[in-house]
């Protein structure tokens, strides 16, 4: 009812242009998957959604890629309260950022709407070269993600996940450790090889892809395979940066807290990250009580507590990683106890 007919989904009923992040698609998934078991689920629905999807998805490539090159910026896309800028007006240095956590929400739409056209195909096989399409779409999202430039959004050095600001062609990490460096952690899927064996279309442009663009594999976790299932999985982050960023999740001097993931990491409480533009100074603190930030009509606090559907993303997220990684995957938890778990 209110999608716009170029393809955009309004945010909310105060600001129909405002840009919020794209998990329609995952809604949609899910409720789907709800309606019954498989081989009795209602494609009719999935199919519906699916054509009014792919519109959004193209919009936001078409608007939110400000260089065409699969690092996506702009917009409120629901972790602004936790940036160093009001991403939804015009910043203070000129320029745009590249946000970590906007590209990641358009790596997971991507694999959702992968997810969707590889279900629809089972029974309709024009749906193969949308599979095609999402595939390939995520090694671009991925690519640029991972080592655009050298490392893309990825500090090697703090083994995290930063949002960068370019002005006059200079790139400036933003050295926040808040969600926006874990979301990237949500982009991830397994493909089933019982669905692709039956795809031939869409198997030959994979096996494509793994034949001859091997320049990707060393950054890109697309082509590793399960050992048990024989399963292929898509992720942006490979299981080396997994489990570098997992370091700072499972921390309980960071984000982890006896009831869930901080929003931002308790170590901006004793070290405000800060940024200096133009005579003025932007800072980003751990605050999980009243917040002490103007922005967003005052005390719109997200800078510390602990955001329930994120949390439950991740959980989602690192249950899709332990069925391809299995046994052979743990971590310590929290990180330095010496307790080592599965992702489980």
């Amino acid at each position: 009812w209110y999608m716009h007919p170029n393809g955009q989904i309004p945010a909310y009923e105060f600001a129909f242009g405002d840009v919020n992040p794209p998990v329609h698609a995952w809604a949609a998934w899910r409720v789907y998957k709800m309606t019954g078991p498989r081989g009795r689920r209602d494609t009719a629905f999935l199919e519906s959604v699916f054509q009014k999807l792919l519109l959004n998805f193209t919009w936001w490539v078409n608007r939110k890629d400000a260089e065409g090159n699969n690092l996506f910026s702009g917009g409120f896309l629901g972790l602004d309260n936790i940036g160093v800028f009001d991403r939804s007006k015009p910043l203070p240095t000129g320029g745009f950022l590249q946000q970590a956590d906007g590209t990641a929400w358009m790596g997971f739409y991507c694999l959702t709407m992968l997810s969707m056209a590889l279900e629809l195909a089972q029974t309709n096989p024009v749906y193969e070269d949308m599979a095609s399409k999402f595939f390939e779409h995520f090694i671009g999202i991925n690519d640029a993600m991972n080592s655009l430039g050298g490392s893309g959004l990825w500090d090697e050095q703090d083994g995290f996940y930063y949002d960068q600001l370019k002005v006059d062609g200079q790139m400036i990490p933003l050295r926040t450790r808040s969600l926006v460096g874990l979301m990237p952690l949500i982009a991830v899927e397994n493909l089933e090889t019982a669905k692709i064996s039956k795809l031939p279309g869409f198997k030959k442009r994979m096996e494509w892809f793994l034949n001859y663009r091997r320049d990707l594999a060393s950054l890109l976790t697309y082509c590793e395979v399960c050992p048990f299932t024989g399963n292929r999985m898509l992720a942006i982050p490979t299981r080396d940066r997994l489990r570098r960023a997992l370091r700072y999740m499972l921390d309980e001097s960071e984000f982890f807290s006896p009831h869930g993931l901080r929003s931002v990491s308790r170590v901006h409480s004793a070290r405000p990250y800060r940024f200096r533009a133009r005579n003025e100074e932007f800072r980003v603190d751990y605050v999980p009580g009243e917040g002490n930030s103007y922005l967003f009509g005052g005390n719109s606090n997200w800078r510390g507590p602990i955001w329930f559907p994120i949390n439950f993303l991740i959980v989602e997220a690192l249950e899709r990683y332990h069925l391809f990684y299995g046994q052979s995957f743990k971590v310590e938890c929290p990180t330095g106890s010496g307790n080592m778990l599965t992702l489980q």
